[in-house]
């Protein structure tokens, strides 16, 4: 056991609420485990309150208060977690902090927290208050109350600063502040403010260090240390390199050190390069050293098979409980090519040039052809991050970086897997409103998950996560070749304003395909100048700048195929002059080369890579064309108005809450909805689902009829007749008793099992277009809306459109119209037009519903009349279940915990 190791706290209790613990990232970077309180943390807290400062005490209890008698002791770490709930946030299983309410009345509890003074100003306060908010509101708390001295300003702006509305008064020299924790648009707000924060303070250290020590440094010139170490050096990195090895003197002419604890100066970042049951012990010594992170290139983890994914839980648990992240494991490495940091702490032989992308991707394997290819078209990265296994560090996390990272302007992701995709969505939705992403997603049709990925697969449909992916405005493309396609016309051209495309060629064959590729691509066409096989960089000039000045073109595709005794610089300089002045993007299609050729670069301020303005050349014309209306798309979708004025009317939360709440504690496992609870429930959205009375002889039918006030129809709904187009399971406009009785016969002559086809009788309601709207809940990937024309042919070919709530004005629009069959709804053959905005209002409640009710695990609206009038909701069905977190993660940071059942962030 190291100096670093402590005791485990004994066993948690049986009532001990461990859903509550979270590894958690503070201010700076670095984690933190959080932890419900526990009778076995006595002497912990005894240890840690003799570290606090007598100032700190008086804060705390008013009074001087310099040691904790037993009884103190004992009341502060025997909690019920219910009435009296404690946190404590621990390092190396040491107490850092203590955060705890203890039950004023039935809704308020009074909170209060005590930090060591070394580890004040890293943000740990508002870390309880959010978790201590969370897990009142789990046990029905209402408001936190707190009473502070006035000059103790640190707590004041703890809870000031958290976004809940605080209300202030004095007592006796003593501030009373008061406030309600449910979650508001600014509260959480702040949350995600500070998670941005933290989460890109902790990769910069990564990609920022200006040290970094190489653990399992060889002698040995084919070894992975060996060429860790050549790869910084060779890569002139700015900051200090040393290297680790207990067996050597020195190693590539360096001083070899036996442990990271030797090296006499600081070391921010250790690249692991030691046999897979070496790292956890290279983690103690990097702990007791400082140093913020690892990058573990060693392989033997999760992708071994279940021993080695118990090793990596260990691995992950270990360094995030002494406040370490960890890159990897079995990944490829890290790179910056910031000329102020060089960093080259990869397996890649070669840097890539400096550019404008940054990318991430997870297979180590990949990650060198990648780079390989990133380099041969020119294109240049910022920053590059293999992550592996992505046991601790994931895509998130680096979206979170580049978002302010002056250096990055496009972001490239290779995925195999999403560990978070509810947090990923929120994201990347900020994230590309200012920075474009572009996405390629292995097993996109099955969701397959690659071994080493603790993750479990998502239920969802894969058309919800291309729809997330499209609502967050992601260029999500089917191969790297498409994604480099894409990078390298953002990474050099303006974005186009519209879809108006110009085409200039010397071709006239490739300008034809030009022209039919735009069109197919959703481009519109609106000058297409043939210059002829002889054609000179005059006339290109000349022509090029028509169509730039041109007020109807938005782009220019640019097609140069030279004459035999031509080598076409001459026309490369007029696209590069071109392509640099023209507010205006401008491909090219120039000797069938790919990337950014050389002659067509213009230079950036270093003058080592291509910069803006360079113009893109694609070795096809249909590529061209492709990137461009791929760009045309994030354009149009970053321009569109997305906030949503209109606020949902007749929505009353609240009961709906009480009502799902109700049912669930008369039904723990969870139930299907009847037709009166879904009409309740609708209700409270504003939605009014027409009553069915379920019948079972003709006698039943007339009586219902009766109750409805005829005008009614009787139809079979079980699934096997619904689902029948061939069928006519349904009556209509039965006015009187020998109508129903008429209607009755006739269905019993059509259906041959009558007992089981579950007939109901409904008013008779307009004739319109049937639509169906669905709500689902999975449990890692959250809320799915689902749209679609109503029966058999739609389920047949999939015409469904997803979207994925929070669902806007304008996303309830699209989601109309991008459905094949969307004709039927605007007069399709001189039919009257349907009242599209009652749609589009009735999908955006169903959106309300399963943001605010993750309960509701399943919402159907599987049979609604749309007409000119308005909307009809016939059928609906529905079920509740409990939920574990309940969303949770929008409310408190946390990390995802190690556990092989748990997903990392």
């Amino acid at each position: 056991m190291t100096s670093l190791e402590t005791e485990t706290p004994s066993p948690a209790p049986r009532d001990y609420p461990e859903h509550w613990e979270a590894d958690v990232l503070l201010r700076d970077g670095r984690t933190a485990h959080l932890r419900p309180i526990l009778p076995s943390d006595a002497e912990g807290l005894v240890e840690f309150y003799a570290q606090v400062s007598q100032q700190s005490k008086y804060y705390r209890f008013f009074a001087p208060m310099p040691t904790l008698s037993d009884r103190d002791v004992a009341r502060f770490t025997t909690v019920d977690h219910r009435q009296r709930v404690a946190f404590v946030i621990t390092l190396a299983q040491k107490i850092l902090a203590v955060g705890r309410y203890d039950l004023l009345d039935a809704e308020r509890a009074e909170v209060a927290f005590l930090v060591q003074d070394q580890h004040q100003g890293r943000g740990i306060g508002q870390v309880l208050l959010e978790h201590l908010a969370q897990a009142g509101r789990e046990r029905g708390v209402k408001r936190f109350v707190a009473e502070v001295l006035p000059d103790n300003r640190r707590m004041i702006q703890v809870f000031r600063e958290q976004g809940y509305s605080v209300k202030g008064g004095w007592e006796e020299g003593v501030m009373h502040l008061e406030f309600d924790i449910d979650p508001t648009e600014t509260s959480i707000g702040v949350i995600a403010a500070r998670e941005h924060r933290s989460e890109a303070a902790s990769i910069a250290a990564f990609l920022n260090a200006g040290s970094v020590a190489v653990i399992g440094a060889s002698r040995r010139r084919d070894t992975i240390g060996a060429t860790l170490v050549r790869n910084l050096v060779l890569g002139d990195y700015a900051g200090r390199v040393y290297v680790v090895n207990p067996a050597a003197d020195s190693v590539a002419g360096m001083p070899s050190y036996a442990t990271v604890g030797d090296i006499p100066g600081d070391v921010d970042v250790a690249i692991v390069a030691v046999p897979a049951d070496k790292v956890q012990d290279v983690v103690l010594d990097c702990a007791a050293k400082g140093v913020h992170g690892l990058v573990v290139i060693s392989s033997g983890f999760a992708e071994t098979g279940e021993e080695g994914r118990k090793r990596q839980r260990k691995l992950v648990g270990l360094a995030r409980s002494y406040g370490l992240r960890l890159i990897g494991p079995n990944c490829l490495g890290v790179i910056n090519t910031a000329s102020a940091v060089s960093l080259n702490a990869s397996l890649a032989p070669v840097m890539p040039p400096r550019g404008r992308a940054g990318f991430f991707c997870q297979s180590g394997a990949l990650g060198t052809a990648i780079l390989e290819k990133v380099r041969a078209r020119g294109l240049g990265l910022s920053t590059f991050v293999s992550a592996g296994n992505r046991a601790d560090v994931s895509g998130n996390d680096l979206l979170q970086y580049w978002e302010e990272d002056e250096a990055t302007e496009v972001i490239l992701l290779y995925l195999e897997s999403i560990g978070n995709p509810r947090k990923f969505s929120r994201i990347a939705r900020r994230v590309s409103r200012s920075k474009p992403i572009i996405a390629v997603r292995s097993g996109r049709t099955t969701q397959g998950v690659p071994m080493g990925h603790a993750v479990r697969q998502i239920a969802a449909p894969p058309e919800a996560v291309d729809a997330m992916f499209k609502q967050a405005g992601i260029l999500q493309v089917d191969t790297l070749e498409e994604m480099f396609d894409v990078a390298q016309l953002l990474a050099h051209q303006p974005l186009p304003s519209g879809s108006r495309v110009a085409i200039v060629g010397n071709s006239d064959a490739l300008g034809l395909l030009a022209v039919d590729a735009a069109v197919a691509n959703g481009l519109t066409v609106t000058s297409a100048t043939a210059l002829g096989a002889d054609a000179t960089a005059e006339d290109f000039e000349d022509a090029l700048d028509a169509a730039i000045d041109d007020d109807h073109v938005d782009a220019v595709v640019a097609v140069y195929i030279p004459p035999l005794d031509a080598g076409g610089e001459e026309v490369a300089n007029v696209l590069a002059a071109v392509g640099e002045q023209s507010d205006k993007p401008l491909v090219s299609t120039f000797l069938g080369r790919e990337g950014v050729p050389e002659l067509l670069r213009v230079p950036d301020l270093s003058g080592d890579t291509a910069g803006r303005g360079s113009v893109p050349s694609y070795q096809a014309v249909e590529a061209a064309v492709r990137a461009l209306a791929r760009v045309v798309e994030y354009a149009a979708w970053r321009d569109r108005d997305d906030q949503d004025g209109a606020v949902l009317e007749h929505v009353d939360l609240e009961a709906a809450t009480r009502q799902v709440n109700e049912l669930l504690m008369h039904h723990p496992q969870g139930k299907n909805l009847s037709d009166v609870e879904l009409q309740a429930l609708l209700g409270h959205y504003g939605v009014d689902l027409w009553e069915r009375v379920h019948v079972h002889s003709v006698e039943e039918a007339l009586a219902a009829a009766r109750q409805l006030g005829w005008d009614v129809v009787l139809k079979a709904t079980a699934e096997r007749l619904r689902q029948r187009p061939d069928l006519a399971h349904v009556w209509r406009n039965i006015d009187d008793e020998d109508d129903m009785r008429d209607a009755w016969a006739s269905l019993m002559e059509l259906i041959a099992d009558p007992a089981d086809a579950e007939f109901v009788v409904q008013r008779t309601a307009s004739p319109g277009v049937p639509i169906a709207i669905g709500g689902l809940e999975d449990p890692l990937f959250g809320p799915a809306v689902s749209f679609g024309i109503a029966g058999a042919l739609t389920d047949l070919v999939g015409d469904k459109a997803f979207r994925i709530p929070p669902i806007s004005a304008v996303d309830a629009a699209e989601t109309v119209r991008s459905v094949k069959a969307a004709p039927l709804l605007f007069g399709f053959r001189g039919s009257e037009q349907v009242d599209v905005a009652a749609v589009e209002d009735l999908i955006r409640r169903v959106a309300q519903l399963k943001i605010d009710l993750p309960q509701v695990s399943q919402l159907d609206l599987v049979l609604v009349h749309a007409t000119a009038g308005g909307v009809t909701v016939l059928h609906a069905t529905g079920r509740v279940a409990p939920v574990a977190d309940a969303r949770s993660d929008l409310f408190v940071r946390r990390l995802t915990a190690p556990a092989g059942d748990t997903l990392p962030g």
